[in-house]
């Protein structure tokens, strides 16, 4: 038997509103988050609004239409954030928000499954994503097992996770939207930028030829390369290091992802060794962020932007001025 919603009323200091790692927080510990409260914690609606479990079936529009399973509990929230902004008048300094946290999901292997499928058709499918082959292998892979144990019961909520080290895993949505957006084909070989877990690895390993991946955090590439291993990724070449210069003995690739941003561009190593007719998305930006996708042409490269995101920021080399 479930149990039923749980809500906390959070008073934060506006010093934590200006933290990358607070809103990271905030959107793995909950599946919907409303915000209420003084002026300057009202900017951070925008993003906050990217990760609440109703998010809108158009990608570009993170604040549109949300779902139908959202709506049941938009009005009591609508009431609520009404009275605490009225008793929270007083707050100048502070951030209320009401948040519902995550269902409990069982550790059965059927109803993991089942979670999957769900979510996979509630938040991926339904919200644009149409490559049969992705929504195929985020049906198969088990995130479950690419998160720490006290995060398995929140694996099939698409929100990002805490891994460890700073790090998050990304929310399933987002996972397959880049992933489709590489339009990868059986073939090909491919790129990763920010091993984590190791999940975005295992998903690119189900649809393609190769996988390099390359992670800055040692404990998690080595972690990460057990796991796949464990997992039979036999596909899957893992490398402790920075990734600002990729991995050049494996070059040229016809896809390379970026998991982590680098504040202003991707870096130029990394668009040298794509392959021509190759695909490299990535997020790029420091506290306001976009997805782009770079294509590698016989004149050059073209570059489109295809989502506004928040990811946790690329480190070593692409921090150097």
């Amino acid at each position: 038997m479930r149990a039923g919603p749980k809500y906390q009323l959070i008073i934060v200091s506006e010093y934590a509103l200006s933290q990358p790692e607070f809103w990271i927080a905030l959107s793995a510990s909950s599946t919907k988050a409303f915000q209420v409260g003084t002026i300057p914690a009202m900017r951070q609606v925008r993003f906050q609004g990217r990760v609440r479990r109703w998010k809108s079936h158009n990608p570009r529009d993170p604040l549109g239409p949300h779902s139908a399973k959202g709506e049941r509990h938009f009005w009591v929230w609508l009431s609520l954030a009404a009275l605490v902004s009225v008793f929270g008048a007083p707050l100048p300094c502070a951030f209320l928000a009401l948040q519902q946290s995550a269902e409990p999901v069982s550790a059965s292997a059927d109803e993991y499954q089942q979670a999957r499928e769900r979510l996979v058709h509630e938040e991926i499918e339904a919200r644009g994503v149409r490559d049969a082959r992705v929504l195929a292998a985020m049906r198969k892979v088990p995130r479950h097992l690419f998160v720490p144990p006290d995060q398995q019961k929140s694996a099939y909520v698409d929100s990002p996770l805490f891994i460890g080290f700073r790090q998050t895993i990304s929310e399933p949505y987002l996972v397959a939207f880049m992933t489709e957006a590489l339009e990868l084909k059986p073939h090909d070989r491919v790129l990763e930028i920010g091993t984590g877990s190791g999940y975005q690895a295992a998903v690119l390993a189900e649809l393609v030829a190769e996988v390099y991946t390359i992670e800055i955090v040692e404990p998690l590439a080595k972690t990460a390369g057990e796991r796949l291993r464990r997992l039979g990724y036999s596909n899957v070449h893992v490398r402790a290091g920075d990734g600002f210069r990729g991995w050049p003995e494996a070059a040229p690739f016809d896809a390379i992802i970026l998991t982590a941003a680098p504040p202003q561009r991707v870096p130029p190593p990394l668009v040298e060794q794509l392959r021509e007719g190759g695909r490299l998305v990535a997020p790029v930006g420091g506290s306001e962020q976009d997805l782009i996708r770079v294509r590698r042409t016989p004149k050059g490269t073209t570059e489109e932007v295809l989502l506004p995101v928040r990811f946790v920021p690329m480190t070593g080399e692409a921090q150097k001025p």
